[in-house]
């Protein structure tokens, strides 16, 4: 959409109605983030406890609100221009750090994960306010995000400097903080509420940035699997039966995501009568989604490590919940695009349970292609689905001629 003259100024993306592209500054801060999901997947491989979920789910919301909030930064902005490429690479900077820190985040190392965290939250939001004009629209609006920054980095570093335990507790807190902020609009006393018609993103570019951290995190699961068969000293028929299983798996998850909604995702956008709701909705789903394929990743590696091995409770539970987490993101997913929840998740969520009482008796590697088989058939069911749906559609839109 063309830049309204309330919203023009030299920093911004110049937008003429076409699909903004993503640049290669974006794509080079986005290799952070590959290593950030390593880093998750591998502290949830070696803390399969009810603890160790909870705080590898708190440090995944972390990181996706670090690079969500970037995002929405260069939908408006111009990576380019020599300003917003400085603050893009610094942000780059301190997420290296929390990265690096995510292993110790719950022991001597919270502090640096926090300050790394904050500094790159409330900096960003400072610098982008500081940028603008008083006048300018978004000036109000990053305000206002800079005030709940501020808000939950009191948090932030309370739970860093406290025990393990109040640490979990203090982070959630600052989570929600940040989660829930743009619920509300990011609404402070004297300062009002942001409203989402405000928000102007460019809906192609939101898609596209979405879809390529989707990427990052199944690239990140093969190169998991990769590692674990190049560490595996005997090849034998069962390991490779395993890497067939977390293969298929893994490519089974993105058909189910790119081989029917992807392109239609940015026409969900852009003819939305509010982007930056729909934007915003996004942004939610794709958190849940990737958490299941960092989830799954971790399956994966058990797989590989140990196929003969008997499934145990925590090993079980990871390989279903894995997929159930993915199937549920990828129906809130297609009803946000679509309009309505695809029937195949939710009768593939239900196989799943189907599958606890089975998976007691199951070595590992059949346990694998057990959950394979079943994204699988969910993608083809899917698939055959969306292309009916289409027909449907278009022999409808030829009615209405």
């Amino acid at each position: 959409m063309p830049i309204t003259p309330a919203f023009a100024h030299p920093l911004l993306r110049q937008r003429d109605g076409h699909h903004a592209r993503v640049t290669y500054e974006e794509l080079f801060f986005d290799l952070v983030y590959v290593f950030a999901v390593t880093q998750l997947s591998h502290e949830l491989l070696h803390q399969l406890t009810f603890i160790g979920v909870a705080q590898t789910l708190v440090l995944w919301f972390a990181v996706w609100l670090g690079w969500q909030y970037t995002c929405w930064v260069t939908n408006w902005f111009d990576p380019q221009t020599r300003r917003i490429r400085g603050m893009l690479f610094s942000t780059m900077l301190l997420g290296l750090l929390m990265a690096s820190s995510i292993p110790q985040a719950f022991a001597e190392r919270g502090l640096v994960f926090a300050l790394a965290y904050v500094a790159m939250q409330v900096g960003r939001s400072a610098f982008i306010w500081w940028q603008l004009p008083a006048w300018h629209p978004l000036a109000h609006n990053y305000r206002r995000m800079l005030g709940w920054v501020c808000i939950s980095a009191l948090f932030w570093m309370a739970g860093a400097l406290a025990e393990p335990q109040l640490r979990l507790l203090l982070w959630l807190v600052a989570v929600l903080c940040e989660y829930v902020a743009p619920m509300l609009g990011f609404a402070l006393p004297g300062l009002g509420r942001s409203q989402t018609r405000d928000w102007t993103i460019e809906g192609g570019h939101m898609a596209e940035r979405c879809q390529l951290f989707v990427i990052v995190a199944l690239g990140e699961t093969l190169l998991a699997s990769g590692a674990t068969l190049a560490d595996t000293k005997a090849w034998e028929w069962q390991v490779l039966m395993a890497l067939g299983a977390t293969f298929v798996g893994t490519l089974a998850m993105w058909w189910l995501y790119f081989g029917t909604s992807s392109k239609d995702a940015t026409e969900a956008i852009t003819r939305a009568d509010d982007p930056g709701r729909i934007g915003a909705y996004f942004h939610y789903v794709h958190a849940l989604l990737i958490a299941g394929v960092i989830a799954s990743a971790v399956g994966n590696d058990l797989v590989l490590a140990h196929p003969l091995a008997l499934a145990a409770a925590p090993q079980i539970a990871i390989l279903l919940a894995g997929p159930a987490i993915y199937l549920r993101g990828s129906a809130i997913y297609k009803k946000t695009v679509y309009g309505s929840l695809p029937a195949s998740h939710w009768v593939g969520a239900l196989l799943l349970l189907v599958l606890v009482p089975l998976s007691q008796a199951c070595k590992l590697w059949v346990l694998g292609w057990l959950t394979t088989a079943l994204i699988l058939g969910v993608a083809l069911w899917d698939t055959y689905g969306s292309s009916a749906r289409k027909r449907r559609n278009a022999i409808a839109g030829m009615g209405h001629h």
